[in-house]
């Protein structure tokens, strides 16, 4: 849980936000430098992107053993993460407001392919969970994509030291580790076998991870550049329809189908009441104080600092103008003022989100930006214009730079969990985001 900073606080995290702030500003124009590769592998092609590089190389300087990157350190480049995702849905929400008519003609197909988001995992993962015996960590790990809101939604029905709550952690880690390297391959891959509609694909990449979103979405935008704008602005809002859906889906639909799914395929196993009846009270006490140990070892390495917003702020706006300068090849007043744009939607957003006490920041950046972009406000063009000279990819590139400086801190969780999750994770990531799209597919031919 986050904690509010104090004013003698202030320098203290300041001086712990230079060191990142610095590293991920080098790391971030490396990689910028670097650019993108190409990999052809026969069947198709996969593309990994500098944002990919940026969290591979900000992975490797967190576990270095030469000179140690400090929990605290960690936590705060996990901050800046939280920040730097309102930056990007801002960015974002550019492309959802001249993508409207698009969007409109979509129909049905945007919310009958999150059937593939909210229930893909369920038919596909929770086997395969069942069959490597994961346990009743199954339902868990694989009810839902969805990340933070997973938590609460097991937690409340089925208690923190359960085994359920075990594995929401198992595949919120794997997820945060590994999920938007390995989307970025999948689609890249299926983006070039040129058998989807490109909105389909777009419509694919909203899992509900904004990290993830980005990187499936870049993958898309590399196979369909001429369709960029709706492209992006078909992810966020398929992104944003996910995120907002999958809290009410989760808990009265995913939650319980993928309970019973799971007790159906373990119908000839023992029931709970016969393992309830052969576990013995040690073995029951081991087990709650296992799980408490391991939650512990989760709220540890949990981002606990928050920052002040204007510190967040204006490290983001110095590392994404650096950035964004050099993906442009220029610096320009251009991507300055674009930045002041996406910083000003930012601000209203978490205004408005404070005011409304029910309505997300996400939901308040998405909305608005989306009004102000569209054809219908009267400086849109020249709004639209500036926001456009701040590439979205070095944004992402920013944000996932830093996630990986904050995820040394979590690899004791996955040796933790062990092996399992990881096909399990892959299974799931794979059939959300393919499910989702063969039936936004065939939702658009015959919407037509």
């Amino acid at each position: 849980m986050s904690t509010l900073v104090k004013p003698n606080d202030r320098g203290t995290r300041t001086r712990q936000t230079l060191p990142i702030a610095g590293l991920a500003l080098v790391i971030a124009l490396v990689v910028q430098f670097i650019g993108e590769l190409d990999i052809d592998l026969g069947i198709g092609s996969i593309i990994i992107f500098p944002m990919v590089w940026g969290l591979l190389l900000g992975l490797l300087v967190s576990i270095q053993k030469f000179r140690p990157l400090g929990i605290d350190l960690q936590k705060v480049a996990a901050a800046l993460v939280g920040v730097a995702v309102m930056i990007l849905v801002a960015r974002l929400a550019f492309n959802i407001g001249p993508s409207l008519p698009t969007l409109a003609d979509a129909g049905p197909a945007l919310l009958l392919q999150e059937i593939g988001h909210l229930l893909g995992t369920v038919a596909i993962a929770l086997p395969l969970a069942v069959l490597l015996r994961m346990g009743k960590a199954t339902v868990g790990a694989t009810f839902s994509l969805d990340r933070e809101p997973s938590f609460a939604m097991v937690s409340e029905k089925y208690g923190p030291d359960s085994d359920q709550y075990r594995g929401v952690l198992a595949m919120y880690v794997f997820g945060t580790m590994f999920g938007a390297v390995f989307i970025t391959l999948l689609t890249s891959l299926v983006s070039n076998w040129n058998i989807f509609d490109p909105l389909a694909l777009a419509m694919g990449a909203g899992v509900g991870s904004g990290s993830m979103m980005a990187a499936s979405s870049a993958s898309i935008v590399a196979a369909y550049p001429g369709d960029e704008q709706a492209i992006l602005g078909m992810a966020a809002v398929s992104n944003l329809i996910t995120t907002i859906l999958g809290v009410y889906v989760g808990i009265y639909l995913a939650l319980p189908l993928a309970d019973r799914f799971y007790r159906f395929l373990t119908r000839h196993g023992r029931s709970e009441a016969t393992e309830a009846a052969q576990t013995t009270p040690d073995e029951v006490e081991r087990s709650a104080a296992e799980n408490r140990a391991f939650r512990e070892q989760v709220a540890s390495s949990a981002g606990e600092i928050k920052l002040p917003l204007w510190l967040s702020l204006g490290v983001l706006t110095v590392l994404g103008i650096g950035t964004a300068s050099v993906a442009a090849g220029h610096v320009g007043l251009d991507i300055i003022g674009g930045y002041a744009v996406l910083l000003a939607l930012v601000l209203v957003g978490l205004v408005l989100a404070k005011v409304s006490r029910k309505v997300s920041a996400i939901v308040w950046i998405t909305t608005v930006g989306a009004y102000v972009s569209s054809p219908w406000f009267f400086a849109s063009d020249t709004l639209n214009r500036l926001v456009a000279s701040v590439d979205f990819l070095s944004i992402a590139t920013i944000m996932l730079t830093l996630a990986g400086l904050s995820l040394g801190k979590d690899l004791p969780l996955l040796r933790r969990i062990g092996w399992k999750i990881v096909p399990v994770g892959l299974v799931a990531i794979t059939a959300s985001f393919l499910l989702s799209v063969v039936i936004a597919e065939f939702t658009l031919g015959a919407w037509g």
